[in-house]
């Protein structure tokens, strides 16, 4: 999945970087040391943000009409596409904890055998959830 968000870029005073905002994500700013980085950075921590949304369940802002955008003089709009596919390939799969209950005696013979209990259980529930 592709998606194109606007994002400000504006130039930093005391170097040749730019900061870069994404106005429909809040929060989204990051920067870099010339407009080539500006514009990477720009990108992953945008992918960065909606992937967290993608994980957490929740939606993630639709983008706006970059004409609409307002900006300063000195800054101006430029379009980020994000490559979410490969971004979550790459740096998803957050994992949480979870507390589980089992048998002492499968425990003791777990932990004697050097079996990976959370690969195990990933394994599980992947082979449960593709059965569904």
């Amino acid at each position: 999945m592709k998606l194109v968000y606007p994002a400000i870029f504006t130039p930093c005073k005391d170097s040749s970087g730019y900061t870069v905002e994404v106005p429909d994500l809040p929060g989204c700013v990051t920067e870099g040391r010339s407009l080539a980085e500006a514009i990477e950075m720009g990108t992953d921590a945008a992918s960065g943000w909606i992937l967290d949304e993608m994980e957490d369940g929740n939606d993630y802002p639709a983008p706006s009409d970059y004409k609409a955008i307002p900006c300063s003089e000195e800054s101006f709009v430029n379009l980020l596409v994000l490559d979410m596919d490969t971004y979550a390939e790459k740096y998803g799969s957050k994992s949480v904890r979870k507390n589980i209950t089992i048998p002492a005696w499968l425990n003791t013979y777990g932990e004697r055998n050097g079996i990976n209990f959370s690969k195990v259980l990933q394994d599980a529930l992947l082979a449960a959830a593709q059965k569904n």
